[in-house]
C-alpha cells in the first residue's frame, strides 16, 4: 500500500513546488502565500504542511535550488584568476540572495550558522560554495599563505556583511561588488600574508 502511496505524494509535492514558483514569479518570494499556493494546487492547507513544515521550509528548498543554478554555473565558467574577476563571477549569486530582504533573511536563517539542527539546501549550497571559491584560491593569484578552505570562508564572511550592509538603512546603496571589493582585495592579496617572523 505504501508503494502505491508514494508516487501520489512525489506528484503533490511536484505540484506544490511548481505552483509555489509560480505564486513567486508573480509576487515575489516574500509575498507568496501559503494559502494562494494552496488554493491555486487545489489541495488543502494540511497537505501543504504535510510536505513542509512551513513558509521557510519551502523556501528553504526554492531559494536553495536557485543558489544551486547560480553554482552550477560558477562551476562551469572560466576560473576567477585575481580579485576583481573572482567578484564579477560571485556577482549572479549576490544578485540573487539580495534580489529581497526577505530572501537575504531566509538565507541567513538556513545558512546553518544560526545552530539549525537540520541542514537544508540553502546550507548546503553555501557550504559548495565554500568549497568552489576554495579551488578558486587554490588555482589563481590569491595568497597561499593560509588554508584556502579558511580564506574561502571569510570570502563568504565578507559576502554575507556586504550584502548586509546594502540593507542598512545607515550605509547608502552602493554596488555590491564595490562594497566587497576593498574587504576581498585585502582577504586575498598575496601580499596579506604574513611575513618571515610571523608578524
Amino acid at each position: 500500500m505504501m508503494d502505491a502511496i508514494q508516487p501520489r505524494a512525489v506528484k503533490t509535492r511536484a505540484r506544490l513546488l511548481a505552483t509555489a514558483q509560480a505564486v513567486i514569479a508573480e509576487t515575489g518570494y516574500g509575498a507568496m502565500r501559503v494559502d494562494e499556493v494552496v488554493r491555486r494546487a487545489g489541495v488543502a492547507k494540511g497537505t501543504f504542511f504535510a510536505h513542509f513544515k512551513d513558509k521557510d521550509a519551502l523556501m528553504d528548498m526554492l531559494i536553495g535550488a536557485e543558489m544551486n543554478h547560480c553554482l552550477d554555473a560558477l562551476e562551469t565558467g572560466p576560473a576567477p584568476r585575481d580579485t576583481p574577476a573572482l567578484i564579477q563571477a560571485l556577482g549572479p549569486l549576490m544578485a540573487l540572495m539580495t534580489s529581497e530582504r526577505y530572501v537575504f533573511d531566509v538565507i541567513l536563517r538556513h545558512s546553518g550558522a544560526a545552530a539549525r539542527e537540520d541542514i537544508g539546501p540553502i546550507a548546503q549550497a553555501l557550504d559548495r560554495l565554500v568549497r568552489q571559491i576554495a579551488s578558486w584560491i587554490t588555482a589563481g593569484q590569491f595568497r597561499h599563505d593560509a588554508d584556502p578552505e579558511l580564506l574561502a570562508e571569510g570570502v563568504q564572511a565578507f559576502m554575507a556583511q556586504a550584502m548586509a550592509l546594502n540593507f542598512c538603512a545607515l550605509r547608502g546603496k552602493q554596488p555590491l561588488d564595490a562594497r566587497l571589493a576593498p574587504f576581498l582585495t585585502r582577504w586575498l592579496s598575496p601580499e596579506t600574508g604574513l611575513d618571515p617572523q610571523g608578524q
